[in-house]
């Protein structure tokens, strides 16, 4: 049996061509079907792509919402690994939490849509879990190396898991104000923080 080729595009629609140009559209539909009413095959549709181009480009729907993520993850170990190894550690957890999360004007209407999202669609959350897990290694493997010890420690994990709050409490504050900042809320979470303990 051979496979059915993708179906051609909508006429009117200009060919989709990249990743970001899909994850566009689909986030229209999740706006105004909701995430779980929204199919791939609709998101296909609307892309006037099939669902095996659909699949080169996510793996499953939810990976929509993140992105690219992994990539990065990959920009933020690197960043990491760019500080000297006299830096102290907790200037260098601050920038790397507020590079990591720094949001481009232009892009921070976008941006509210996905973390509103993420954090507010009970669906997602089984995925947001594993993403979490994948963002906190990057911290405890940097922390470990920092300290000599294993990333499965508990000092690399609880720093990973402090950092990861102090990120998630920061979007929550940024999504409920629409004037906030996000970065200054990212900083600002690290600073409170190294009071509260010194």
């Amino acid at each position: 049996m051979t496979e059915k080729a993708d179906p051609a595009p909508r006429a009117g629609r200009k060919p989709i061509t990249s990743r970001a140009e899909v994850e566009h559209v689909a986030f229209e539909l999740f706006a105004s079907r909701g995430f779980d009413r929204t199919t791939i095959d609709d998101i296909a549709k609307a892309a006037g792509i099939g669902r095996r181009t659909f699949f080169r480009y996510f793996p499953s729907k939810n990976d929509i919402a993140w992105g690219d993520f992994d990539g990065q993850l990959d920009k933020m170990r690197k960043r990491l690994a760019s500080y000297p190894p006299d830096r102290p550690l907790p200037g260098v957890l601050r920038e790397a939490l507020v590079d990591f999360n720094r949001v481009d004007p232009s892009e921070a209407v976008w941006h509210r849509q996905r973390m509103e999202l993420i954090l507010t669609t009970p669906a997602l959350q089984a995925h947001s879990t594993l993403r979490y897990a994948d963002w906190r290694q990057v911290i405890a493997e940097f922390v470990a190396g920092r300290l000599g010890v294993a990333a499965s420690a508990l000092a690399p994990q609880t720093v990973a898991y402090t950092a990861l709050g102090i990120a998630l409490a920061a979007y929550e504050q940024w999504l409920r104000d629409p004037r906030a900042d996000l970065a200054e809320l990212m900083a600002a979470g690290v600073d409170q923080l190294t009071e509260a303990l010194t």
